[in-house]
């Protein structure tokens, strides 16, 4: 980001990681736990017929693996979450911040035209909100409580 490019302006695309890791709904949970600490990431996108369905995090390991004591053999298909969000390259980071704190998601997809062409975690958007202005984020704040009165408000 410039420092005349103003952060409320600023699109998943430009805070996102580029380089996504996806594996096939077939994939063995041991398989895909190698494949992240391999690559030291903390979510994988699952595919089935190269369409994105699912995605897998290194929570679901420590919840869902290890809470049910699954088999390393097991699909992905069994631990993966199925709805899938995603969110545009164009986005605001801001509203991608609303999106992801409203449903409690830590790694979205970032998905056009049917493709995953990144990922923005909740580590991006610190990052982002660290380097803003004062007056960026007095900005944000500002338009985010004339969001919550509006909806709140019994005029409205």
């Amino acid at each position: 980001m410039t420092m005349k490019q103003d952060a409320r302006k600023v699109c998943v695309k430009d805070i996102m990681t580029k380089a996504v890791v996806s594996v096939d709904i077939a994939t063995t949970v041991s398989d895909a736990a190698k494949i992240m600490e391999e690559k030291e990431i903390g979510a994988i996108v699952v595919t089935e017929n190269n369409t994105p369905v699912g995605i897998i995090t290194d929570r679901d390991f420590a919840i869902k693996v290890v809470a049910h004591a699954y088999d390393p053999t097991t699909p992905v298909r069994m631990i993966m979450s199925y709805h899938l969000y995603s969110i545009s390259p164009d986005e605001s980071f801001r509203m991608t911040g609303d999106f992801m704190y409203t449903r409690g998601i830590r790694k979205l997809p970032v998905i056009d035209n049917d493709k995953v062409i990144g990922i923005v975690t909740a580590t991006d958007l610190v990052r982002q909100f660290a380097v803003s202005t004062s007056d960026d984020l007095r900005k944000m704040y500002c338009e985010t409580i004339v969001k919550i009165y509006d909806h709140c408000s019994p005029y409205t």
